[in-house]
């Protein structure tokens, strides 16, 4: 029988825990175990979820149930090493096969920014990764993307293939009419050059949305 998390990590694993019990291993759990729940809960209230949990600052954090700094420490540097492992497999992702790998290889960077990006990853024939290059930075909702930007970068690395990638820190990865007006601008300019725009990927704290796997590319 499993009496507590310490037994729940050693005889099931880490990923068998969840969100809360992970917190509370890292926070300690000794004879300051009830007082280390309550923070956990009251962090939990604040933030809903690790998504939002990632958003936070050292010096908001720390207020939260009154965990103080040393708790607030551990946390920040737990999701900061998380970011880090994350970047580190993206970048070992150098064949595009879905719009997973898309996903895989942009969210580390891309959903705890409080602004919008747009990225263009460039392609061999085959769907290896030639280069990843931001195109655009912009405010909360929006971004302007030169079309003529993307598709010159293309050009200069003999890239025939072309995806686009962009985040939303509203959280919802539903496109708007922009996101389609874009993609559309953007597939017919590269189609002049018989470059190939196979996706536009959304980003978000809460999913991300293909414009391939949703058919609005072909």
């Amino acid at each position: 029988m499993i009496n507590n998390i310490h037994d729940k990590l050693v005889l099931q694993g880490a990923d068998s825990m969840d969100d809360k019990e992970l917190v509370t291993m890292l926070l300690g759990s000794g004879s300051d175990q009830t007082e280390t729940e309550r923070i956990v809960e009251a962090l939990f209230a604040e933030c809903g979820n690790l998504g939002s949990l990632r958003r936070l600052n050292l010096s908001r954090l720390r207020m939260i149930g009154g965990m103080g700094v040393r708790r607030a420490e551990k946390i920040v540097a737990a999701l900061e090493l998380g970011r880090r492992v994350a970047l580190l497999d993206s970048a070992e992702k150098r064949v595009i096969t879905s719009n997973e790998d898309v996903v895989a290889m942009m969210r580390p960077m891309l959903q705890d920014l409080l602004h919008e990006e747009c990225w263009a990853i460039y392609l061999t024939s085959t769907n290896g990764v030639l280069e990843q290059m931001r195109i655009s930075q912009g405010g909360v909702q929006a971004t302007v993307v030169d079309t003529r930007c993307v598709v010159k970068r293309a050009l200069e690395l003999l890239a025939p293939k072309i995806i686009l990638v962009h985040n939303h820190p509203s959280g919802m990865a539903k496109p708007s009419a922009q996101d389609v007006a874009l993609t559309t601008k953007i597939q017919q300019a590269a189609q002049l050059f018989d470059i190939e725009l196979i996706d536009h990927v959304i980003v978000s704290s809460e999913g991300s949305y293909s414009f391939r796997s949703a058919g609005q590319l072909k």
